[in-house]
């Protein structure tokens, strides 16, 4: 469910590093039991596959979260700056001093390569008006977990009036993100 929901998502969610940890320590824990395992058991070659399953999965989730931090690096660590104390981090410690050296190596390649070349009135660029905030406003396919009610919706119409509608369990959407965005971060339904 994380992985679709990073998938689909058009902004970096919440970090989910106990769910990581705790798959590397199952892939851990499977492949020493099968090194134990007889030789020539069908069972190995169903579990070997299961683990590749899981560790494409695993893998692709978190290469999702790298390519959106590659993407939209100034506008996640100023979301990161202006966090609250209580708030969940949406970076991975390892993802924060990733993010935080590949901006400084994005600075410095722009200063090395075309800044120091300009006049010196535009040698200094704003990476946050460069470069691309994550489109809130795009739309996703959803499947509904918990049933939810009087979610407000805008219709795409002239009149822009707003309107509730109510979310049955097992129903599937397409909806804006930015509708459903607190759903999503609640686990109240699933984007596929």
């Amino acid at each position: 469910q994380a992985w679709l929901n990073e998938k689909f998502a058009p902004e970096l969610l919440e970090s989910k590093p106990e769910i990581i940890e705790c798959v590397v320590e199952q892939l851990d824990h499977m492949e020493a039991n099968l090194k134990r395992a007889k030789r020539g058991d069908l069972k190995i070659s169903v579990h070997h596959m299961e683990i590749e399953r899981i560790r494409f999965v695993l893998s692709s989730y978190l290469r999702c979260r790298l390519v959106k931090i590659e993407k939209f690096f100034p506008h996640i660590l100023e979301k990161e700056k202006s966090r609250a104390e209580g708030e969940p981090s949406i970076l991975s410690p390892e993802e924060f001093a990733f993010a935080k050296e590949y901006m400084a190596n994005t600075e410095a390649y722009l200063k090395n390569v075309a800044l120091k070349h300009m006049p010196p009135n535009l040698q200094k660029v704003s990476l946050l008006k460069s470069v691309p905030k994550p489109n809130l406003d795009s739309f996703v396919f959803l499947r509904v977990l918990e049933r939810q009610e009087n979610i407000l919706v805008e219709p795409e119409t002239d009149e822009h009036r707003e309107y509730a509608i109510n979310l049955e369990e097992g129903s599937q959407h397409l909806i804006r993100y930015r509708t459903v965005a607190p759903l999503v971060a609640s686990g109240a339904v699933q984007l596929i």
